[in-house]
């Protein structure tokens, strides 16, 4: 098969990636799934027609959003991880060795057996013990553990699909109420470019809820715009520094992540910081 061209567009924005095969095209309860072999950024993955990740550059993603919260806690013991079905998240915060509860509540299933199958060194993940999996809608299996959890990491898709849920104020109260003393969040958040109104909403609801609230950028080179962010909060006086340094043999193993990267991703630009005033 000639190579040929898959396109992302979403707002006046697009994404286009030369591929090579198409690997996998199914349509599960929930969204259409897509896997496909670049010519240069590895394997891909699409949900709904939107990049969920490519081999080339998930690292930035995932590290960030797991180590950001995970570090801004003194000392994480349980986790949970809402979406996330990849298995990226929880293969970061498999390099915590103190946490002791790794829980993910993904709502898809076949999103985790595609990533098991196609993707090995991302789902890689689910390989540690401390995991349990819950196919389950975020939205609600979060109200059934109040005080439970540490920090808890929204891997969502985009507002429009199954994750829809997870992008309202009650989910943010809820997330909350989950959390013990001290406890740390962070969501999936957008791009300020592409979706300002969600980036927009998002701080403005967790301001609402907790003391200290950052929005910290990412730079992804194959989602749209190039960059996304997360949404981080909690009740420390300053969530954009780490509570603790980095172990050097942890930090032997990261390509992203970094403390000093911890604290410039919450640098926000004019543009993004009048949309949090």
């Amino acid at each position: 098969m000639a190579d040929f061209w898959v396109t992302e567009a979403m707002n006046g924005f697009g994404m286009t990636v030369q591929v090579t095969e198409e690997l996998c095209s199914k349509r599960s309860e929930f969204q259409k799934i897509d896997v496909y072999q670049t010519s240069k950024l590895g394997r891909m993955l699409l949900l709904d027609g939107i990049i969920q990740l490519t081999e080339f550059d998930e690292f930035a993603y995932h590290e960030m959003l797991a180590h950001i919260p995970l570090f801004a806690h003194e000392n994480p013991k349980r986790l949970l991880v809402v979406g996330g079905g990849d298995g990226g998240v929880l293969r970061e915060a498999g390099k915590h060795p103190e946490l002791e509860v790794m829980d993910i509540c993904e709502i898809d299933a076949e999103v985790i057996e595609t990533a098991k199958k196609f993707f090995p060194n991302v789902s890689c993940g689910y390989d540690d013990p401390r995991v349990a999996v819950h196919i389950a809608d975020g939205s609600e299996f979060i109200k059934d553990r109040p005080g439970y959890y540490d920090v808890i990491i929204v891997d969502s898709t985009d507002p429009g699909g199954p994750g829809a849920p997870l992008f309202g104020e009650q989910f943010y109260r809820d997330m909350k109420k989950a959390l013990r003393p001290g406890g740390v969040i962070a969501t999936q958040a957008e791009s300020p470019y592409l979706l300002p109104d969600i980036v927009q909403r998002l701080y403005k609801v967790s301001e609402q809820v907790f003391r200290s609230v950052g929005y910290a950028s990412i730079l992804v080179p194959t989602y749209p715009t190039g960059t996304i962010g997360a949404c981080v909060a909690g009740d420390r006086d300053d969530i954009a520094s780490p509570a603790r340094p980095v172990p050097p043999e942890l930090a032997a193993k990261l390509r992203y992540y970094n403390s000093k990267i911890h604290e410039a991703a919450f640098a926000n630009p004019s543009f993004v910081k009048r949309l949090f005033d």
